[in-house]
């Protein structure tokens, strides 16, 4: 009964770090956008980009523009990443959409290089507490993941299709040298949240040891539609027979699979380590591995 309510009370301190730095990041970001970028017609890449040319456009407001568009992505992240994901998205993005409000009219800076720098820096420290604290700001890379999967193209190259379309349109809009200060703003912003993150955007190769390895593999298949490798070793203590789970996924995925894996074998031994490089038909394709 102690370990049960030590359990309940470790996961509920959890649950209020999350809350707390997901709340911080959306308001740095927010800071970002409304004090740095939108002044001076520089946009971000992704959902808030897209948001802000729409704003600039309509005249309406950006914070409910921002949420709107971003909600068929966090619906469809329901049926691939799983309720815990959703949920914090989705607070990330009503704290980031409140915050624009309170941060508009509030320029930092009317200096085109300034806001740029400045403006890319914060912003990727905001997104990279986001992402750190699985949470997202950005449904383009929901919207990737899912269809990597089915199409066989990469996130990253999705998500640099997007932007190539993304800042074509901030080009007819807001001029061409503003599309370029744009695009130097997110190469800044992707750098910080790199350093803040280590290697956010690289994918993950996990191996998984446990006595239910099995339970655990078919789990993962089912739950989160991923090929996995048996491997098959021996205990070097023990002398028995064991077998390994070894498997590649995206960052997004990550989350999710730790809490599956716990809810099956809370003493399952997990390693995992960043790839910067992977090849291979299951990271193009849908098919097992």
């Amino acid at each position: 009964m102690q370990d049960k309510e030590k359990h309940l009370k470790l996961k509920f301190t959890n649950l209020l770090k999350k809350i707390f730095f997901l709340s911080i990041g959306a308001c740095v970001a927010a800071a970002a956008i409304d004090s740095f970028l939108v002044p001076n017609n520089i946009i971000d890449g992704g959902v808030i980009g897209i948001s802000m040319i729409l704003s600039y456009l309509t005249g309406k407001n950006l914070g409910i523009i921002v949420v709107l568009i971003n909600f068929p992505f966090i619906c469809l992240a329901f049926t691939k990443m799983g309720k815990k994901f959703v949920l914090q998205t989705f607070y990330a993005v009503l704290v980031f959409s409140l915050a624009l409000n309170v941060f508009h009219g509030h320029p930092a800076t009317n200096d085109l290089l300034l806001a740029t720098v400045f403006g890319g820096v914060v912003l990727g420290v905001g997104v990279g507490i986001i992402l750190k604290n699985d949470g997202s700001l950005d449904g383009t890379e929901i919207l990737s993941l899912v269809l990597s999967k089915k199409w066989g193209f990469s996130i990253g190259e999705f998500i640099m299709v997007m932007n190539v379309f993304i800042y074509c349109g901030a080009g007819i809009v807001f001029g061409w040298g503003k599309a370029m200060y744009s695009m130097l703003t997110y190469f800044i912003a992707f750098k910080v949240i790199d350093i803040v993150i280590e290697g956010l955007n690289s994918s993950k190769s996990v191996a998984i040891i446990s006595d239910k390895s099995e339970d655990i593999g078919r789990a993962l298949i089912e739950k989160l539609d991923i090929g996995i490798t048996y491997l098959y070793g021996q205990g070097g203590y023990s002398g028995i027979d064991k077998k390994m789970i070894y498997c590649i996924i995206s960052r997004l995925e990550m989350s999710n699979m730790k809490e599956i894996i716990k809810e099956i074998d809370q003493n399952a031994l997990i390693a995992i380590v960043d790839v910067h490089e992977a090849y291979g038909a299951r990271l193009k394709k849908k098919i097992k591995i």
